[in-house]
């Protein structure tokens, strides 16, 4: 906008910038859960861990479960 543009003109361009916004907090875009947790565990070991137990357990070796008081 120039220093000469109207009054008028500028709160129309406010008006039509104002209605943008309105439309976009009144239907935000949906978010998908798992594009938002995905990769969120990078290189964490604790993680790695958990899905080497999940292996080994559907691998059929509950073995790696038990304590060794229970040995």
């Amino acid at each position: 906008m120039t220093i000469n543009t109207s009054i008028e003109e500028r709160l129309s361009a406010v008006e039509i910038a104002l209605t943008q916004l309105q439309r976009q907090i009144v239907a935000p875009q949906p978010m998908n859960w798992l594009e938002q947790i995905t990769g969120s565990f990078k290189n964490d070991s604790a993680f790695e861990e958990v899905l080497a137990y999940g292996r080994i357990i559907r691998q059929g070796d509950e073995s790696i479960l038990e304590t060794p008081e229970e040995l």
